[in-house]
């Protein structure tokens, strides 16, 4: 089986001219074709996230009206426009919305379902949408509708902005994309009112910005990221928070949109493997975006200078949100349009810069968690999670049940690169249910087709062995399918094990089960509401990799050894000297030095082919 939404990278998407005009001339046909007496551009399917739907159809028509100049559409514009104004602009309280601040406003909101008390809370990000569909419009309306109109659209969104900002608690659902794209709508929307009305709003969004969101950001990996659905970070709605905060830095010019994209495309390039993979996330832990992640990872990409577009969206929403028969929907609109007015190209080289938490070279990648446990390894067109034993999860030694990953004190990370050869070596003193303090020492090594890892610790107890991974998915052409098989050797007995128990907190890689509906089924709300991640960290056991210690170490360390990917024959040796463990495999030596490291306590490590 594939995973439903990684499909193929999104820089493979032509972004020419012409592509986009041709696009934009399929949603024309697409809308004229559906546009009812009434006005409407609903698809038919359409359901929830509809408040905004319309309008974003109105948008993109009169956005392809302002390249083509096509005769048809001023009309469908003018209709359209009409009946959003007079069918989709609510100004009566929602029965049972919850974050009200102010009842009884008159201002007007857009509704996530249309029937009233229905589904409430999704109002708020809704009314953020149609904010955005209203002010993209207004920006290409001129010479296409009559002023009244122009001035109704204009008060509406007006009306849009005070009831996010006044009426209702700002970011209720702690939503860092629906938060930025609430501040870039009042960014934009300020440019139309006059300016003793726009420059309060302008300075709103600012301050928005820098004390509901900016002063909230949550650490991860050493970075600061906007919270997105009470987390760090989340593979579908971060990248989305990346396109809100290139367009936010687009209108207003202001330098901290920039710093803070940056900061973010920084960390989505070092959890990001080199196939574009990724998973994880407060709220969606594998479904990712298309079309609404293009304008941040390419303007951000240029800007830092790597290839974000390697991330793999959902190619079926490649340009615009389509429901289940392909039609055109027009959630999220704007992002089609923003994309298509910058200019960015993509930077498609991959930063050669070190990151702390990634190795990263060839085919070959290791994303490092906050803790610089691997969070994914890539190799050979493979994906590896950490796996699970006794509840928890990494990769790293296993005493007695017990698994070696939880820093104690500082993590040292030393970065090479030599001879065509990328090292990371990551030094971590960790303690086990003894009491006793040990030094971890982690050894990653690529030759860009190829991933050798060498973990030494002091001699442990008992019979450990290095949990080394849990197979999970395999690049298939532009698909990802679920796999349970693994291209590794071991230089120690290498088993590949799977839970002895059933049910849901134990995950069997030979299952057609995906991670995120593992995730899901622990988690402590419905899907959809319910944090994945906490509910993945609720797993047991899990399908592992377990290699057994080399044979002929040096009698004071437990050592491990295990390359992932092709090679000759694999028969690593290990020579304990004065400056350190020395390596030998059949690609490179390394001497990886004792865990004092050197005058500063940082680990030494010299390599050479």
């Amino acid at each position: 089986m594939h995973l439903p939404r990684q499909l193929g990278p999104l820089h493979d998407l032509p972004d020419t001219p012409e592509a986009y005009d041709a696009v934009l001339a399929d949603v024309t046909e697409q809308a004229l074709a559906r546009l009812t007496p009434e006005g409407n551009l609903e698809h038919p399917d359409c359901d929830d996230d509809i408040g905004d739907t319309s309008l974003g159809i109105t948008s993109l028509l009169a956005f392809a009206w302002q390249r083509t100049k096509d005769d048809r559409l001023p009309e469908a514009v003018r209709r359209s426009l009409a009946f959003h104004l007079r069918e989709r602009v609510y100004v009566d309280d929602n029965p049972g919305y919850p974050n009200l601040r102010v009842r009884n406003s008159g201002l007007p909101y857009a509704r996530y379902t249309l029937a009233a008390g229905a589904h409430p809370i999704g109002d708020w990000p809704s009314t953020v949408w149609a904010l955005l569909q209203a002010v993209n419009l207004l920006d290409t309306a001129d010479g296409l509708v009559d002023d009244a109109q122009r001035a109704e659209l204009l008060d509406v969104a007006h009306g849009y902005w005070r009831w996010l900002t006044e009426a209702t608690f700002f970011n209720p659902q702690e939503a860092g994309n629906q938060a930025i794209g609430c501040v870039v709508g009042g960014l934009m929307l300020a440019r139309h009112l006059p300016p003793e009305e726009g420059e309060p709003v302008r300075a709103r969004a600012i301050e928005l910005y820098v004390e509901k969101i900016r002063d909230h950001r949550v650490a991860d990996r050493g970075a600061l990221l906007p919270p997105e659905h009470g987390g760090a970070y989340d593979n579908n709605y971060g990248p989305i928070s990346l396109s809100f905060l290139a367009q936010a830095h687009r209108v207003s010019g202001a330098e901290m949109f920039a710093e803070d994209g940056e900061a973010l495309a920084r960390y989505i390039d070092a959890r990001l493997t080199n196939g574009g993979f990724d998973n994880g996330g407060p709220r969606y832990s594998e479904q990712h975006s298309a079309f609404e992640s293009v304008l941040g990872l390419r303007y951000f990409g240029a800007r830092i200078g790597s290839d974000l577009g390697r991330y793999r969206g959902d190619s079926r929403w490649a340009r615009h949100a389509v429901k289940g028969d392909g039609g055109v929907d027009g959630h999220f609109a704007w992002m089609l349009v923003w994309q298509i007015q910058d200019t960015t190209r993509w930077h498609r080289e991959p930063s050669t810069a070190p990151a702390r938490h990634q190795l990263r070279a060839g085919t070959v990648s290791v994303a490092f968690d906050d803790r610089m446990t691997p969070a994914l390894v890539e190799a050979a067109g493979t994906y590896y999670l950490p796996a699970a034993v006794n509840r928890q999860h990494g990769f790293g030694p296993v005493v007695d049940g017990f698994l070696l990953c939880r820093p104690m004190g500082e993590v040292r990370v030393r970065d090479l690169r030599t001879d065509g050869l990328t090292a990371k070596l990551v030094t971590k003193p960790a303690v086990g249910r003894d009491h006793v303090l040990r030094h971890v020492r982690s050894l990653y090594v690529t030759d860009g087709t190829s991933l050798w890892t060498t973990v030494a610790v002091e001699r442990l107890p008992g019979t450990p062995y290095l949990l080394a991974g849990l197979p999970y998915a395999a690049d298939d052409g532009d698909r990802v399918r679920r796999t349970s098989d693994a291209e590794v050797v071991a230089a120690g007995e290498l088993r590949l094990t799977h839970p002895e128990s059933e049910g849901v907190d134990h995950f069997d890689a030979r299952s057609h089960q995906t991670q995120e509906q593992a995730a899901f089924a622990l988690a402590a709300d419905p899907r959809g509401y319910g944090n994945p991640d906490e509910g993945w960290r609720h797993l047991v056991s899990s399908t592992a990799l377990e290699a057994g210690p080399v044979p002929d170490a040096p009698e004071d360390l437990h050592v491990f050894a295990v390359r992932y990917g092709p090679g000759r024959q694999f028969l690593p040796t290990f020579e304990q000297g004065p400056s350190g463990l020395t390596v030998r495999t059949e690609a490179f030596t390394a001497v990886i030095g004792e865990p004092a490291g050197d005058a500063h306590g940082e680990p030494e490590l010299t390599l050479h082919a």
